[in-house]
């Protein structure tokens, strides 16, 4: 019998069996920022309410303004700020939702990054995946969708997929609450440093393009040396990507 005397905020309904506290819309005086990325249609607003409390639709479609939700939750006692970033199929900035998602995830520096894939269309869904992955260093996978893929009779070794992808990989089911408890927890450890990221980045880059990358990616932390991955920047600046010589020209996001 557990005799540990909760406090009068833990017996709150706003708490739950996973020790989460719901916070709504309220994100003052937060611990950590977590940005929440996915493909549309991948139940990434699902996964957002069930952390926050919220009701949010964070939609993009033409005709409407992109935006994105922000909510709170609080988890062993420290507070976590939940960025709900417009659903995009890639990072490459063709698209206003993508800009949003990518500055974001670049330049906003969060804590973690929640990369939210339908586990019955999961291949369709790691071009995204990876391109994160060669930005950020801490991220999870929330293989959202199981029961879908479970009707669907398809399995996933998600121990191999979490080798591979060189972070962790947690199934739900988040319209049932199902993994959330667990997703939750693995957003604690990774944020205080318990879990170490490994993600998975291109390899054998061709040697006249290496050297170009290593070359600039020096110059850019030269220029500005608080700038988040500068080897992909690099890339991009290389590949002209007008949208990230704007932001370094203004100094936008440095």
């Amino acid at each position: 019998m557990d005799t540990k005397v909760k406090s009068v905020c833990e017996t709150c309904p706003q708490f739950n069996a996973s020790g989460l506290k719901k916070l709504g819309v309220n994100t003052n005086n937060f611990d950590f920022v977590v940005a929440l990325a996915g493909n549309p249609n991948t139940g990434k607003s699902t996964v957002f309410n069930a952390l926050t409390g919220l009701k949010q639709h964070t939609g993009n479609w033409p005709g409407k303004t992109v935006t994105r939700a922000e909510g709170g939750f609080e988890y062993d006692h420290q507070k976590f700020k939940l960025v709900d970033l417009p659903g995009t199929y890639s990072l490459l900035s063709t698209s206003e939702d993508e800009e949003v998602a990518r500055n974001f995830i670049l330049f906003g520096k969060p804590t973690v990054t929640i990369i939210v894939v339908d586990a019955s269309r999961l291949e369709r869904n790691l071009n995204l995946v990876l391109q994160i992955l060669e930005i950020t260093e801490n991220a999870v996978l929330c293989l959202n969708l199981m029961d879908e893929a479970k009707r669907n009779h398809i399995e996933i070794n998600t121990r191999a997929l979490a080798r591979d992808l060189g972070i962790p990989v947690v199934p739900t089911s988040a319209r049932f609450k199902k993994g959330i408890p667990e997703l939750i927890q693995t957003i604690s450890e990774i944020a205080n440093n318990k879990i170490k990221c490994k993600p998975h980045r291109i390899k054998n880059i061709p040697k006249n393009i290496e050297k170009a990358v290593t070359k600039l990616s020096l110059e850019i932390e030269k220029e500005y040396p608080n700038i988040p991955n500068s080897r992909w920047i690099a890339f991009r600046l290389l590949e002209g990507d007008t949208q990230i010589i704007n932001a370094l020209k203004t100094g936008e996001f440095v």
